[in-house]
Formats: structure tokens, C-alpha cells, sequence
């Protein structure tokens, strides 16, 4: 059974590249990216008075510790939703399923209103880019094919389009072709939806919604050539999943934050 009745709206808070420590003041390029995925909480939960489900897309930890994914659940229970974790390239998977052992945190494929989800798990261990495993590829087509009634998204961590910056086309999804050769068979799919980029995208292809989202901490700036921080503030995407198939959606950023890059960055 779904979620919520099929007739409903569904209001998902998309909350990607938290990029968390063991340590409780741990910081990225100089941010505490603790305090910063807090911020984004609160704004998250005064801006929106109920909420069907949190996607945490990946990257919730920087360093893969235990202690990083107990910090990212302890901090995201604030927002009483259901939540779906899937991996980055920066995650331990071990660590987030010992995290998340006894619960549906990881369970790939959600049906909440009339549509279903389906999460899939581009990590390759040792690599900042992407790829589909064919285990992937397979939940995908057996997800999609076994509910052709519903409007359906597909989300994981790398990006499958080019995003118009140079470094980071290099590390996005590494076997794109193989993704929407299996989108293209299912006209049910309303929406693809990533992380990674740590910053907004929106764009059309053959009719399907392509959305990337900022990071609830440190931010890439677009059409950078090489490794390039954005000004711009953390934030997180909503998306309102309508029961006819229509989607809406919007990001929304912190205000007031503030903090001193480290020196000498070229990378993270």
C-alpha cells in the first residue's frame, strides 16, 4: 500500500552532499557542515508544515564513519517524515547500512500517493565518478515495469547529463546511455533526480523533468571550468508530486550564514 491515498499530493524534501563527520564540529573547505545541514532543517521545517518524505541523496558523509550516519539520522529526525537514503561516492556503504540495519531507510523502491519512487546506488568504491551496476539496472526495469500506473521518479547520487562545467562533467554518471535506454522504455517516468553537483539544474529530455539540487552545505559554482566554490547559500529542493503526474517544485536557501574558505582549495 502506498503511503498516502493515491488522490493526494505527496511534498518530498530532497536533502543531498551534507558531507558529515565523526567529529560534531567537522568541517569541509572551512564549513561546519553539521551546523549548516541544521540550518537547512530548520529552514525546511518552518517553511513546510507537513512533509511525505525526506531523500537524502547521497554524500551524507564525508569521511564514511559510523558516527557521521548516527549525526545525519539524529539531525533529520527532526523533520517527522519517512526518509530513503542511497549512496554517494563519498559514503561507506557498510557504515550506512549499519546505521540503518532494522529499518526501511535503505529500501530502494517506494510507493507514496500515485507515484512510485525508485533509488538506485551509483557508488563505485574508490571513485569520485558514477556507474550503474547491472543489478541496478535491473531493479530499475523490474521497479518501473511493475507499476505502469503510476507517474514514476528516478533519483541516485551522479549526475547523467552534462551540467555545463568542465571538472565536474568528468565525474558525473559514467554510463548514462544505459540509464535512459531503460527511461525510454517506461512513458510513466515523470522525473530524474540527483545530487552531486551541489547546485541547481533544470532541464527537459524527451519529456522527462531533470533536476539537480544544491547541497545543504558547501556549494559549486555553475559553469565553473575547474573546481570552483559558489557564493550562494545552502540549500534544499521540495518537490509537490501531484496525482495527476504534474510536479512543482522550487529550492530554497539559508540566509545568514557565513564562514572563512580554507586557503588553497582545489578540490574536496
Amino acid at each position: 500500500m502506498p503511503l498516502k491515498a493515491v488522490d493526494e499530493s505527496v511534498l518530498v524534501l530532497q536533502l543531498t552532499d551534507s558531507h558529515l563527520f565523526a567529529g560534531a564540529d567537522g568541517r569541509l573547505l572551512g564549513l561546519d557542515t553539521a551546523d549548516s545541514l541544521a540550518r537547512v532543517i530548520d529552514l525546511a521545517l518552518e517553511e513546510h508544515a507537513e512533509v511525505d518524505l525526506v531523500l537524502a541523496s547521497g554524500d551524507l558523509s564525508q569521511d564514511g564513519s559510523v558516527d557521521s550516519y548516527r549525526r545525519f539520522r539524529e539531525l533529520t529526525a527532526r523533520i517527522p517524515a519517512p526518509a530513503r537514503w542511497y549512496p554517494g561516492n563519498h559514503d561507506d556503504l557498510e557504515a550506512m547500512r549499519a546505521v540503518t540495519r532494522g529499518t526501511d531507510l535503505m529500501e530502494p523502491v517506494l510507493d507514496i500517493g500515485n507515484w512510485r519512487i525508485v533509488m538506485l546506488d551509483t557508488l563505485v568504491p574508490g571513485s569520485v565518478a558514477g556507474r550503474l551496476r547491472d543489478d541496478q539496472l535491473e531493479l530499475l526495469e523490474r521497479a518501473l515495469g511493475e507499476a505502469p500506473g503510476r507517474h514514476q521518479l528516478v533519483s541516485f547520487h551522479h549526475h547523467p547529463v552534462p551540467i555545463g562545467s568542465d571538472w565536474m562533467n568528468r565525474i558525473g554518471l559514467l554510463n548514462p546511455e544505459a540509464l535512459f535506454e531503460v527511461i525510454d522504455r517506461h512513458p510513466g517516468v515523470r522525473l530524474v533526480l540527483w545530487g552531486h553537483i551541489h547546485q541547481a539544474f533544470d532541464q527537459m529530455r524527451n519529456g522527462v523533468r531533470l533536476l539537480a539540487s544544491p547541497s545543504t552545505g558547501i556549494q559549486f559554482a555553475p559553469g565553473s571550468q575547474d573546481f570552483q566554490i559558489d557564493t550562494r547559500a545552502p540549500g534544499y529542493r521540495w518537490l509537490r508530486l501531484h496525482a495527476d503526474g504534474r510536479l512543482e517544485t522550487g529550492v530554497s536557501r539559508v540566509e545568514g550564514l557565513t564562514f572563512e574558505l580554507e586557503d588553497g582549495v582545489k578540490g574536496y
